[in-house]
C-alpha cells in the first residue's frame, strides 16, 4: 500500500530551529501537511483531536518530555497505534532500549539527513 503523502504529521520539539529543519526535510520527502507543536502537553491535545498519520517528537522538553509523551499516546486506546517516532541527541543505549519498550516505532540521532529520515520513515510507513 502506498504512503499517503498527504497525511498530517506532527512535529513535536521545544526548539523552534530544529522543527524548521524536520518541516523542511519531511517538505523534501513530499509531506507538506505538517503541524508543529513546543511543548508534550500541547502536543498530546492536538493528537486527541486526531487526524494524526504520524508523530516525529524531540526526547528532550519539558514540562513533558518526548518520552513521557510517548507513553501517553501508547496508553490512551484510540492513539496507541498512531506512528510514533523520537528524535534525540541522546544515543545512550538505555533511552534506545526504554523507548522501545515504551512502543516507539523508530528512533532518529541528531544531527540527522535527509537520507536518514527517509530510512527511518520508511521503515515506519513502509516505500514512498
Amino acid at each position: 500500500m502506498a504512503v499517503d503523502k498527504s497525511m498530517k504529521i506532527l512535529v513535536v520539539d521545544d526548539y523552534k530551529t530544529m522543527v524548521r529543519i524536520v518541516r523542511g526535510l519531511l517538505n523534501q520527502l513530499g509531506f507538506h501537511n505538517v503541524d508543529e507543536a513546543t511543548d508534550g502537553p500541547t502536543a498530546l491535545s492536538m493528537i486527541g483531536a486526531g487526524g494524526y498519520g504520524l508523530v516525529l517528537s524531540d526526547w528532550n522538553m519539558a514540562p513533558m518530555t518526548g518520552f513521557e509523551l510517548l507513553k501517553a499516546v501508547r496508553a490512551d486506546p484510540k492513539t496507541k497505534s498512531l506512528p510514533f517516532v523520537l528524535v534525540t541527541a541522546e544515543a545512550k543505549i538505555e533511552n534506545v532500549i526504554a523507548a522501545r519498550q515504551a512502543g516507539v516505532n523508530n528512533y532518529i540521532i541528531k544531527p540527522f539527513t535527509h537520507a536518514v529520515l527517509k530510512q527511518k520513515l520508511t521503515a515506519v510507513l513502509g516505500e514512498f
